[in-house]
């Protein structure tokens, strides 16, 4: 089993991540995984603490020689910030003044429910680990999830769907370094979503949106229709909507496919020339009964604009219960394409303990027995299986 955790707050010393269950025998590449942790820190809307950080992932354990060693692998990424915040604010020893205590609460973040579920008088002791500044390690871990799968031919991509009210109407094959050059990482429409973004920026508000991830090269049958909690549809479901100020997730066509007669959303199986079963769309996105069904897996998410804003909204004091201003902390204007790096890094971790769970071993070169075996066991004709598909 392929489990992992994550430490560390906001303006603390540094982010830890601990990867355990991790078969032997993977490549590792440091760089690719500081390629993710950069492109986390990319996109049009985003606030000052991008041009403090400069993300960069430290190994300590389970990887020697650029291998995998099936030992738990512990990483960190440190927060540069953290020198202007640890002696007045956030070191964990007792300091020899008290911090000033923030109990301004913003409406749409975990301020009010963590304070008063943790019986805190401080909302920092909230806010620090509620951040999506926690994001760059699961980014960290999904970058090795996808070196994983990458050995196995899967690849997984992301593109913004929409800013505020500026839609892409782009569809599907896209070109995933046009997305990567796009200053929001659209298809299309970018220059209007960069528009909306500065005019939020103008009236001191924020913007949400909608991303899109796909994995391409997923093999047919991960995941379970058996019981409810391993169908695929439903892990990846809870995997994107524990990313901050994510508020809806869609498989597939979702969305569109609850106001459409089923004759224009159920994806037609057609035989190919070799008499293997495909299917003529994918509508379902990939995923059908909680199992993947050889294609693409497809994957929109719904984020909302965030909480902290130029402009406070009306709020509460947590002590005085008096009516204030919002809290105003260092924040974004818009996350949507970063978000969508975060929802690539939640993809790759889900199909990697549902891969791990279908041919998963101790060594890359059992779990590639497994894997070939079973795809071979799925071709039409396949004496592996002893039967036809």
């Amino acid at each position: 089993m392929f489990r992992w955790l994550t430490a560390g707050e906001s303006h603390g010393e540094a982010l830890i991540m601990i990867l355990e269950g991790m078969p032997a025998g993977f490549p590792i590449d440091q760089e690719l995984i500081d390629q993710q942790l950069r492109r986390r820190q990319g996109g049009y809307g985003r606030g000052g603490r991008q041009k403090i950080e400069r993300d960069q992932i430290h190994i300590f354990s389970g990887v020697r020689n650029g291998l995998t060693l099936g030992s738990p692998i512990s990483m960190m990424v440190r927060n540069l910030d953290w020198e202007n915040w640890r002696d007045r604010v956030m070191g964990p020893q007792k300091l020899d003044h008290d911090p000033k205590k923030v109990t301004r609460l913003r409406p749409g973040h975990a301020d009010l429910a963590g304070a008063l579920k943790y019986g805190h008088d401080d909302v920092r002791n909230v806010l620090e680990r509620a951040s999506a500044r926690e994001t760059a390690a699961r980014v960290a871990v999904g970058a090795v999830a996808r070196q994983c799968l990458g050995q196995f031919g899967i690849e997984i991509h992301s593109l913004t769907r929409s800013i505020g009210p500026v839609a892409s109407d782009a569809q599907a094959p896209y070109d995933w370094q046009a997305v990567e050059e796009s200053p929001v990482r659209a298809p299309s429409h970018s220059e209007e979503m960069v528009r909306a973004i500065d005019e939020a920026r103008a009236r001191g508000d924020t913007l949400g949106g909608v991303y899109e991830v796909v994995a391409e090269g997923v093999p047919v049958g991960l995941g379970s229709h058996v019981q409810w909690d391993r169908k695929l549809d439903g892990l990846l479901a809870q995997a994107i909507a524990s990313i901050q100020a994510h508020k809806a997730v869609s498989i597939g066509d979702g969305w569109e496919a609850a106001s459409l007669p089923g004759s224009r959303v159920h994806d037609v199986i057609v035989p190919d020339e070799e008499g293997n079963l495909r299917h003529a769309t994918n509508r379902a996105g990939g995923i059908e009964g909680g199992v993947t069904n050889g294609e693409p897996v497809v994957v929109k998410a719904a984020v909302k604009p965030i909480a902290t804003m130029l402009t406070p909204l009306d709020s509460a004091d947590l002590v005085t219960r008096q009516p204030v201003k919002a809290h105003y902390e260092r924040s974004d204007i818009c996350v949507v394409p970063a978000a969508g790096v975060i929802g690539e890094a939640m993809v790759a971790i889900v199909l990697w303990t549902a891969f791990l769970e279908k041919f998963g071993g101790d060594s890359l070169a059992e779990i590639r027995r497994s894997y070939d075996s079973f795809i071979e066991s799925t071709r039409r004709g396949s004496e592996a299986a002893g039967r036809t598909v």
